[in-house]
């Protein structure tokens, strides 16, 4: 046994006295005992309860034996897949195997099978008939009902059916995994516990299922891809604790899915309480000769310090999972923490993050959020700050402060992500000039997204004049306080709504402002976000109108090339897309050019050129060329923008 760490192995579970456990955690992540980790959340909760709990980290998923290993737990097995879905964790958008795993020893791939919660359930089904098993984390809880898998690119069943398991904790489980630990010691049957917040189930009728809204069968969905969009959208409108109903899902041979309404919100008090487990902070040892779980390096000296996010962006699954109600840990948990950091010997002195889904909220968007919950048919944030907003940074800022105060702290940055349009909305400058004052490393990501309105509506994010004024307001505060600090972009590439004449736009944005991403995202539909919905149906499921959606690998490598034109290995997929789109003007030698012809290309464009000349708009000669492109270049490294240094 390993001081501190809970028992991987039999042999450590014996060294603790114990002839057996109560529940075997089974999960496809390494084991790091670190509140990053669901894993050490949910085994710590169950621990300070009075639970028993060994866990069986990556085990083989083709040897029955590897699930044995503490024989049979006297109340379940809980799954997880790890800290991301296993299809996510093994593949790029493009489909091709990722080279390596950050959440497994030494970075190594193929520690852990796909579609993981699946798989782990059906093993431990085959060798325990009746034990009850329970599924969690981040995969299990966005294939909780029917799904689109993109992996596969067709409707799936709830994993609850696929799997074998009885039960589903969905979302952050730390009620719901104390309530099921309850009632499984208290002798109730797993079949019996229906009831409780957080958790789907099955049943085989619907006699004890109460105020219930029915979705459309499986069946019904698989038919028709409308049906789906009308059901997920009927799901995501009933994600909140406070106003959610329960949720059935009728599949053939009398069997329904189940989903109760969302647990409560954590109050600040359980937050600390979660935070404030005995946790060792670390991976396991027994993983260093393999060289360490790379995963730690990013939030070992990084704080969390919120839940949640109103941000409502239809490409993040943070709603269906977290909730949009903000959740924060008190100012004296979080500093106890860092206190912890600074008597940690390999401490450099710099706090990485403050932070969570989106670092810089701290409140809930409004106060009847606290009592009411969030609204149904409306956006905090989208398509313009509610006018019920509360955009306040002061706790934020007070907390900010007391971390820079601290001994022995040389640093303390924001990496986890600013919500731009929340901070315009706050019309005092406090956190904004602090912020660039103090917590930035010479550049701030944000995240714009695109520049076209209409794709950042079918993402739900604010207009692009709204990133424009932020962009302005971040370039005078710097010029104010003397810093030379940078604006680093996330951009989308190949969204629902993004045809070829908006990926153009965008690379035009690019080049008048002097930018090159060195990376670009291309949308990826993950399980259960508005966004993947459209792109399995076709259609937006808030209004049911037609998207256009890029779904061919051609169409998306074009437009995510546009986004890094300035590369020479895009420049054949740059001008396929200039040429399909209509914008040939684009080719050439001008200011406004994207790329320039190649010689195949430039005998293809002499007599367009030629009929320019007569019409007085010409070419230059091969020395003006030369002359202006050098001044444009010039021009632009002396243009004043904020955007990533070159």
């Amino acid at each position: 046994m390993t001081e501190g760490f809970l028992p991987v192995c039999r042999e450590d579970m014996i060294r603790r006295g114990w002839d057996s456990v109560d529940f075997v955690y089974v999960c496809g992540d390494a084991y790091v005992d670190h509140p990053s980790f669901g894993v050490a959340i949910i085994t710590r909760r169950l621990e300070a309860y009075g639970y028993r709990v060994g866990i069986i980290a990556q085990p083989d998923w083709r040897d029955e034996k590897s699930i044995t290993e503490y024989g049979e737990p006297k109340l379940g097995f809980l799954i997880s897949a790890g800290n991301m879905d296993s299809m996510v964790n093994h593949y790029s958008v493009s489909k091709k195997p990722r080279r390596a795993d950050s959440y497994t020893p030494g970075g190594v791939t193929g520690k852990r099978p796909d579609y993981a919660v699946v798989v782990y359930g059906n093993l431990i089904r085959r060798v325990y008939k009746k034990t009850p098993v329970i599924l969690g984390g981040i995969e299990a809880s966005l294939r909780r009902m029917a799904h689109y898998d993109y992996w596969s690119d067709r409707l799936k069943r709830s994993v609850l059916l696929d799997s074998g398991a009885d039960l589903i904790s969905y979302g952050m489980g730390e009620r719901s995994i104390v309530e099921i630990a309850e009632a499984l010691d208290a002798g109730i049957d797993v079949k019996d516990i229906t009831y409780i917040p957080g958790t789907v189930c099955k049943v085989k009728d619907l006699d004890s299922v109460y105020d219930a809204a029915v979705l459309p069968s499986f069946g019904q969905m698989k038919e028709d891809k409308r049906l789906y969009a009308r059901s997920f959208y009927t799901q995501y409108c009933n994600t909140d604790p406070f106003s959610g109903k329960r949720l059935v899902e009728p599949y053939s041979g009398h069997l329904y899915v189940v989903q109760n309404p969302p647990s409560l919100p954590l109050s600040q008090e359980e937050m600390d309480e979660v935070y404030g487990y005995p946790y060792m902070r670390t991976y396991h040892p027994s993983y260093e000769k393999l060289g360490g779980v790379p995963a730690i390096s990013e939030v070992k000296y990084s704080l969390a310090s919120n839940r949640g996010c109103f941000g409502g962006c239809n490409f993040c699954a943070l709603t269906f999972h977290q909730g949009r109600i903000i959740q924060t840990r008190s100012h004296d948990s979080l500093i106890k923490e860092a206190e912890g950091f600074i008597r940690d010997k390999d401490f450099k002195g710099y706090i990485h993050d403050v932070g969570g889904p989106t670092a810089n909220f701290r409140y809930p968007s409004c106060e009847k959020q606290r009592k009411a919950g969030v609204c149904k048919d409306r956006q905090c944030l989208y398509p313009k700050p509610c006018k019920n907003l509360r955009a306040d940074h002061r706790d934020y800022v007070e907390l900010l402060r007391k971390l820079r105060s601290l001994p022995g702290i040389k640093k303390v940055f924001i990496r986890s992500g600013i919500r731009f349009d929340y901070l315009l909305a706050d019309k005092e400058e406090t956190f904004f000039r602090e912020l660039c004052e103090f917590h930035i490393s010479g550049q701030l990501k944000v995240a714009p997204e695109h520049v076209s309105d209409r794709v950042l509506s079918r993402m739900g994010k604010p207009e692009h004049r709204v990133y424009e004024t932020f962009l302005e307001k971040y370039g005078q505060m710097n010029r104010r306080l003397h810093k030379d600090q940078y604006l680093v972009p996330y951009l989308m590439s190949s969204h629902p709504g993004s045809t070829l004449k908006e990926a153009v736009k965008l690379a035009e944005y690019l080049n008048k402002t002097g930018h090159m991403p060195e990376q670009v995202q291309d949308f990826y539909p993950t399980p259960s976000t508005i966004s993947t919905c459209m792109y399995y149906t076709g259609v937006d499921p808030r209004d049911m109108s037609e998207v256009y959606v890029p779904k061919n690998p051609h169409e998306k490598a074009m437009q995510r090339a546009l986004i890094q034109y300035r590369d020479p290995k895009n420049h054949a997929l740059v001008a396929e897309a200039l040429r399909k789109a209509g914008r040939t003007d684009l080719i050439g030698y001008g200011r406004n050019c994207l790329i320039r012809p190649r010689k195949d290309q430039q005998r293809e464009r002499e007599p367009e050129q030629a009929e320019g000349r007569k019409a007085g708009r010409g070419t230059r000669s091969a020395a003006g060329d030369k002359k202006a492109e050098k001044t444009r270049t010039g021009k632009k490294k002396t243009i004043r923008n904020v955007h990533r240094k070159k």
